[in-house]
């Protein structure tokens, strides 16, 4: 069962054993304390083994009193104008070591070293590009099937893609004739002006056309026009190609959280990129 996503009083987490984690998503100030009362009640429940959380700068001594250590900070995050803490706590050990970070180290240089990159075109003409519809989830669903066996959102189940698209995430697909080979999404807080560039996926034959490059150009364009002020990417830690991809494109490197999110089948560790619009 995937985990669960939660209203409680003014902010939104998710919680649940697919990622073994409570992640409050959205906090708001007015909530602080009574939900790291709540976050406790959920982790002595459910025995969960790490807690992950994005609090703005004058909320982060309550975090900080808590217990919370930082694992990354995106400037100008709330608003274009407040600092945002990526703050976590490990309730066991193992959780808190990632096996795999001389391959995370290996990544991270060569996404740093990269130059920027123009916007590529699409490789030829049958190739086209637009925002999802909601006629179009079950080919979603297929794309994200089969570059993904597991992941954090239920972006499999077509039900859950259509219910987010009618409020706070708009969906990018690039189709190479009738067939959808390339997915992205821009997940909005307007609230806090912040906008997460995610969910990239590419079909493994139309992989190496710099499909990922072409559709984040294009979000970071509609995202201007809804005056989205950031954007973020939490992207897997040991992987190249986006890390490679948002260094590309003038990201710059915030922070690594350690073995965060259950994703293509265990816990990877995720880096933070963003860039100011």
């Amino acid at each position: 069962m995937p985990d669960i996503i939660e209203q409680f009083q003014n902010s939104v987490i998710q919680h649940g054993g697919d990622n073994d984690r409570v992640y409050v998503m959205n906090l708001d100030r007015r909530d602080t304390s009574a939900l790291l009362v709540h976050i406790e009640r959920l982790v002595r429940r459910n025995n969960y083994s790490k807690v992950f959380a994005k609090v703005p700068d004058d909320v982060k001594p309550y975090f900080d009193h808590a217990g919370y250590n930082v694992e990354a900070r995106v400037p100008c995050f709330f608003n274009g104008s407040i600092d945002g803490w990526f703050m976590a706590r490990f309730l066991n050990d193992s959780r808190k070591t990632d096996g795999r970070q001389p391959q995370c180290d290996e990544v991270l240089n060569v996404a740093q070293g990269q130059t920027p990159h123009p916007e590529p075109a699409l490789p030829a003409s049958d190739y086209h590009y637009r925002i999802c519809l909601p006629e179009d989830t079950p080919a979603m669903t297929e794309v994200y099937k089969h570059v993904f066996e597991t992941y954090p959102f239920p972006i499999h189940d077509a039900n859950y893609l259509r219910q987010t698209m009618a409020c706070h995430i708009v969906y990018f697909g690039i189709w190479h004739g009738n067939n959808l080979v390339a997915l992205s999404s821009a997940e909005m807080d307007e609230k806090s002006q912040n906008v997460e560039m995610t969910d990239f996926a590419t079909l493994s034959e139309y992989r190496g056309q710099k499909l990922a490059l072409i559709l984040l150009a294009r979000m970071e364009k509609e995202m201007k026009q809804r005056d989205m002020k950031t954007a973020y990417t939490i992207a897997r830690a040991p992987s190249f190609g986006m890390n490679i991809t948002f260094a590309r494109f003038g990201y710059r490197y915030a922070g690594r959280l350690i073995n965060n999110t259950n994703i293509a089948g265990g816990f990877e560790s995720m880096n933070i990129w963003y860039k100011s619009l």
